[in-house]
């Protein structure tokens, strides 16, 4: 799936699960930086979107709700990154304006958040710089979770991912019958979990709600790239 289609995907996923204000803001918040940053830095890392929310309410130290640009939550960490341009977060701003600013990234410290200010400059002409600057913060935390992460499934959920990774990332209930001798609703009932721990996702038959078969979603924490 390539980005544009990927993109438009994850965006009405996420407004389909809001309302009101937070529905308004996804709208209205989500413009020209937020995308370059997404096209331009995190698909070039990561080919997904996964884990990744865009307008992320927050409550800031005084109890108001607050948006975050990107709230990026792989796990147990959390990263708050903020596409910050020189006119708005600086040029036009006041004392108050300014203050409130670092009062809230230092809530969002507080609150366990790693903040992360992006350059709006760099996206458009020095992306390759944050793309360096980006895989090194996040490298000690990938690979922690990468670690870890060999721990959170169980043989037979191993044994089907290695089964789809060598089925070009498409695998059906039947093939992992066939493949570790076990009966369909096992099969499917190993499918959906991976499926909840975002490992798979169903395909649909063409016209029906009926899955058909499982696609991989391949991550950056699958590979040795580093």
């Amino acid at each position: 799936m390539g980005f544009a289609e990927e993109h438009d995907r994850w965006l009405e996923y996420h407004k389909k699960r809001r309302a009101g204000e937070r529905l308004d803001r996804l709208d209205r918040g989500h413009r020209h930086g937020e995308q370059m940053f997404v096209e331009r830095v995190w698909w070039p890392i990561f080919g997904n979107l996964d884990d990744l929310h865009p307008e992320y309410e927050v409550a800031d130290w005084r109890g108001r709700p607050y948006f975050v640009d990107f709230v990026w939550k792989p796990g147990q960490v959390k990263f708050a990154i903020e596409i910050k341009g020189y006119g708005p977060h600086v040029q036009n701003t006041d004392r108050t304006r300014y203050r409130q600013e670092l009062n809230r990234e230092t809530y969002l410290q507080i609150a366990g958040y790693r903040v992360i200010a992006i350059p709006y400059d760099d996206l458009e002409s020095a992306p390759e710089q944050t793309i360096s600057l980006l895989k090194a913060l996040l490298t000690p935390c990938l690979l922690k979770q990468r670690a870890e992460g060999g721990r959170q499934y169980t043989r037979i959920e191993r044994d089907i991912l290695h089964m789809a990774s060598r089925m070009n990332g498409m695998i059906r209930p039947v093939d992992v019958v066939k493949g570790l001798g076990i009966n369909r609703r096992t099969a499917t009932k190993h499918l959906t979990t991976l499926c909840d721990k975002g490992k798979f996702k169903p395909v649909l038959t063409p016209g029906s709600n009926r899955i058909c078969r499982y696609e991989l979603v391949q991550s950056m924490m699958d590979s040795e790239i580093w």
